[in-house]
């Protein structure tokens, strides 16, 4: 890897200032407070999807291992349960094993905010307010253009993981929700099944045939109500089967995750043993459970959602730019 500097950048530089400038108003008129986070934890939450930077913290003869955080998330909830209320972090995260890429990037700034005694469709309120304050502070109105096309920000597109499974890849309800179903159907349209999961064999259908369609119809696209397998600190839905969790697009890019968050510290530990499983199965670096996230969680966390939005993705489509890396003036590639 070499250093990388460049001033071509500054326009879309200074248009992600602005955007970053507009997010913490937002949140200042709403009573949110800023939160400053370590950015070095010895736990993490086990996420099997994610990779993480490892390091060692010395003196004299003392050595441990220190990791960098992938999300705020274990920072954050432990002050809702202490009674924080609305709270938002606004700073760096790593995630390894993602190299430098239009839309992603091992090191990238990352907004998470939580508030409290909404569910997840209702946050889904704020977001959209908060993408209208950005756009009305820097172009004067509720509307973006990104690469020649002109996007209403008045309100979502929504549709369910299912309807969308249903539309876009002929995917019935049965299929979807059953391995074996959507193993037949993936092999049946071409794609590899041989030890592939069941989260395998989503993703690639997902990546490949539903995303290219959000946020594609002169709105932003809210796609809702995942399988269960792919919310792990999400609530469950009365069905059993999908979890209360969305994500928004434009132009086929993903902006934001949000869950409506889980409350039964019981049910958190359990689903952490899997995901560490998963971890391990996968050959991820291994790691300690951040089991007081757990006891925290035991304590008592009030009804609330979070979301995490990638600030760099959300700039560049208010900087009209095709890549995460035109908006950085210096970069490690």
């Amino acid at each position: 890897m070499k250093i990388k500097t460049t001033l071509h950048n500054l326009e879309h530089y200074q248009k992600y200032l602005a955007v970053e400038n507009a997010v913490i108003d937002f949140f200042k008129e709403k009573g949110y407070l800023k939160i400053d986070l370590p950015l070095l934890s010895p736990a993490l939450i086990p996420e099997a999807y994610l990779e993480i930077f490892t390091t060692d913290f010395i003196y004299q003869n003392q050595k441990e291992k220190l990791f960098l955080t992938p999300s705020p998330e274990l920072f954050l909830k432990r002050l809702l349960v202490a009674g924080l209320g609305n709270c938002y972090y606004l700073g760096k995260a790593f995630r390894n094993s993602d190299p430098a890429t239009s839309r992603h990037s091992f090191e990238f700034t990352i907004l998470e905010f939580y508030k409290m005694g909404v569910d997840y469709l209702q946050l889904a309120d704020e977001v959209l307010a908060m993408v209208q304050k950005i756009a009305e502070k820097i172009f004067g109105k509720k509307e973006i253009r990104y690469q020649g096309k002109i996007y209403s920000l008045t309100s979502w597109e929504k549709i369910t993981i299912q309807e969308a499974f249903a539309k876009f890849a002929g995917i019935t309800k049965e299929e979807l929700f059953s391995k074996q179903l959507l193993a037949k159907k993936a092999q049946v349209k071409g794609y590899q099944i041989k030890k592939f999961s069941y989260e395998d064999l989503f993703s690639q259908i997902y990546t490949q045939e539903i995303e290219p369609h959000l946020g594609k119809n002169g709105k932003m696209t809210l796609i809702y109500d995942y399988p269960k397998e792919f919310a792990a600190l999400a609530k469950l839905n009365p069905d059993g089967k999908t979890a209360q969790r969305f994500e928004f697009y434009l132009d086929g890019i993903e902006l934001g995750d949000c869950y409506g968050e889980l409350l039964d510290g019981r049910e958190l530990e359990r689903r952490f043993l899997i995901e560490d499983k998963k971890r391990e199965k996968g050959g991820k670096i291994k790691h300690p459970i951040d089991t007081g996230f757990i006891e925290a969680l035991n304590k008592g966390l009030k009804p609330c959602s979070g979301i995490a939005i990638g600030l760099e993705r959300l700039a560049m489509i208010f900087a009209d730019a095709k890549s995460i890396q035109d908006l950085k003036l210096i970069t490690i590639e």
